[in-house]
C-alpha cells in the first residue's frame, strides 16, 4: 500500500515539474518570438528622411536622426532659392503665406511608394510650416504612410507647423514630433547645432525615437 501511494506521488510530482518545465519553454519561446518580430519589424522599414534647412540647424538633426533609424535623408531645394538677405526672404514668405502660393520644388523624390515611414525636418517661418514644406506634402501621395515631424525654431516653438502636416496629408498616420531650438536667424545666431548643444540634442532624439519604437 505505501509503495502504491508513494508511486502516485512521484507520477504527480513529475507530471508537475514536466508541466511547469513545459510553461516555461512555452514563455521563453514566445519572447523570443515577440523580440524577432520586433526587431524584424524595425529592419524591414523602409524610411526616408525628407528635410529643409536655411541655417544648417534642421540639417543637423536630420543627420541625428539618420545616425539613429538609417534609410535615404533628402534636402528639399527650390526652382528659386529664396534670397540670402533675412528681411527679404520674411517678406516673400509672409507674401506666400497670405496668397497660399506654392513654390515649386527642384528636388524630385523617385519611387516614393516604397517608403513606409517619412521623417519630416523643417524650421518655423513666421510661426507657420514653410511654403516648401507644403510644396512636398501636396505634391506627393503620402497616404498610408507613417510621418513624424522634426522641428528647429529661433524660441519660440512649433507655432501650427505640426498641425498643418496633420490636416494635409490627412490619409497619413502622423505621430507625435520633436522640437527644439535652433538659431535666431534675425539676431545673426545662424548654425548652433555644434558642442555641447549638438550632444544633448542627440540625447534628447535618441529617447524620443525610443519612445516612438523607432529604434528598441
Amino acid at each position: 500500500m505505501k509503495y502504491l501511494i508513494t508511486l502516485s506521488f512521484l507520477i504527480v510530482l513529475s507530471s508537475a515539474l514536466f508541466a511547469a518545465c513545459s510553461k516555461s519553454k512555452s514563455n521563453t519561446s514566445a519572447i523570443k518570438d515577440q523580440l524577432a518580430e520586433t526587431n524584424d519589424s524595425l529592419i524591414n522599414k523602409k524610411v526616408l528622411i525628407v528635410y529643409l534647412s536655411r541655417t544648417n540647424n534642421t540639417k543637423a538633426v536630420a543627420q541625428i536622426i539618420h545616425k539613429k533609424v538609417g534609410g535615404d535623408m533628402v534636402a528639399l531645394e527650390l526652382v528659386n532659392p529664396y534670397p540670402q538677405d533675412y528681411k527679404k526672404i520674411v517678406d516673400q514668405v509672409s507674401n506666400e503665406n497670405s496668397t497660399g502660393f506654392l513654390p515649386p520644388l527642384k528636388t524630385k523624390i523617385d519611387k516614393i511608394s516604397q517608403y513606409d515611414t517619412i521623417f519630416l525636418g523643417f524650421p518655423t517661418w513666421g510661426m507657420q510650416l514653410p511654403p516648401p514644406m507644403k510644396s512636398f506634402l501636396k505634391q506627393y501621395d503620402l497616404s498610408g504612410k507613417t510621418i513624424i515631424p522634426f522641428n528647429t525654431n529661433a524660441g519660440y516653438g512649433i507655432g501650427n507647423t505640426f498641425q498643418t502636416v496633420k490636416e494635409t496629408a490627412p490619409k497619413s498616420t502622423v505621430l507625435e514630433g520633436f522640437s527644439t531650438k535652433g538659431g535666431i536667424e534675425r539676431d545673426g545666431v545662424m548654425f548652433v547645432m555644434e558642442g555641447n548643444k549638438e550632444r544633448e540634442v542627440a540625447v534628447q532624439v535618441e529617447t524620443w525615437l525610443r519612445k516612438l519604437k523607432m529604434i528598441p
